[in-house]
């Protein structure tokens, strides 16, 4: 039987995972938003949109669930986090408020030409900026160089997160969205060009997540060098990356030859699988270099009362969520 903590961190983990998949195709559908161009970039739009729309509000749940199991379940972990990072985690919230106030607003605001471009851009920047700074706070809470404790601001707040590593974390999250939404877009096109569209660029999108796949590895070799290592040399390491890599080239041949579904299959478990050989990598901590899940776990009274929580709640959120996807949703 596994610690309640343990556990805990598994469901938080699950949760992100969510986030990522769905929330993560948001702010990817927001990238491809400020980068429509051509004779269709309006129809580029409008099946953003429409492929948005529905959902995005939904798929914060599992941000607030994540953010929830760290602060009641691991304290010690929340506290350090908030602290040493309350800079770009204020952006991100910032971000996310932006995001959502813009895309409410050129929905439901007038439908003047000016008014919606502005609306638009302001949905599309912050759905570009808000993915990069959810990367960096996972880049620096990877690290073994954080938090860098100083006598001065800049010690303490800003070098623990503006590093070359975390933004780099940070752009590899932005394109693993934007690589999301454009394979999930080729399914939710009916228009044959607008399928070609997002099909050229979900390919574009695949071959960048490789370059910053590669790149995030290596500057992990000086910031975060047990991440590294257990990357490099645990058992199952192996069969996580070759797993990975066929889902990856999986992906890439679905798009090549046009199956639109086997390809968001592939890309969904190679985004998974990504995220899953992070959290193993992180395995025990919480925060590196110190805050293990053990030692940053709540009393037993309080994790067992969450866990309660939990699964009454999972009761009534997954059946929400499938109920939603069934009525709007291939």
């Amino acid at each position: 039987m596994l610690p309640v903590e343990v556990l805990l961190a598994i469901i938080m983990v699950i949760a992100l995972n969510f986030y990522v998949l769905l929330g993560g195709a948001d702010y990817g559908g927001g990238v491809w938003d400020l980068l429509s161009f051509g004779p269709r970039a309006d129809k580029q739009r409008e099946l953003i949109a429409e492929a948005i729309g529905p959902i995005w509000e939904a798929n914060h749940v599992w941000l607030i669930l994540v953010i929830v199991i760290l602060f009641t379940g691991f304290p010690l972990a929340f506290g350090q986090i908030s602290t040493y990072l309350h800079i770009p985690l204020t952006l991100m919230l910032v971000g996310i408020v932006l995001r959502g106030s813009a895309f409410t607003f050129r929905s439901y605001d007038s439908h003047d030409d000016a008014v919606q471009r502005r609306w638009g851009r302001m949905f599309a920047i912050a759905s570009t900026i808000t993915p990069v700074i959810i990367g960096i706070i996972v880049g620096a809470i990877s690290s073994d160089k954080f938090p860098l404790i100083g006598s001065d601001f800049l010690s303490n707040f800003v070098w623990t997160w503006l590093r070359p590593f975390p933004i780099c974390v940070g752009f590899f999250a932005l394109a693993l969205f934007a690589f999301l939404a454009s394979v999930y877009l080729t399914v939710e096109a009916v228009d044959a060009d607008l399928k070609a569209d997002f099909r050229a660029r979900a390919l574009a999108a695949a071959g960048l997540v490789f370059v910053l796949a590669m790149l995030v590895f290596w500057l992990a070799g000086d910031d975060a060098p047990h991440i590294r290592q257990v990357l490099e040399n645990s058992i199952w390491t192996i069969p996580l990356h070759l797993a990975t890599g066929c889902f990856a080239v999986g992906a890439i041949v679905g798009l090549w030859k046009r199956q639109y579904r086997l390809a968001r299959l592939c890309a969904v478990l190679q985004v998974s699988l990504i995220l899953w050989g992070w959290a193993l990598a992180q395995f025990p901590f919480l925060v590196r270099p110190a805050i293990t899940i053990y030692a940053a776990a709540a009393p037993d009274a309080t994790l067992h009362l969450l866990l309660s929580a939990l699964i009454a709640g999972a009761v009534l959120l997954f059946p929400s969520f499938y109920y939603l996807f069934r009525i709007f949703k291939n």
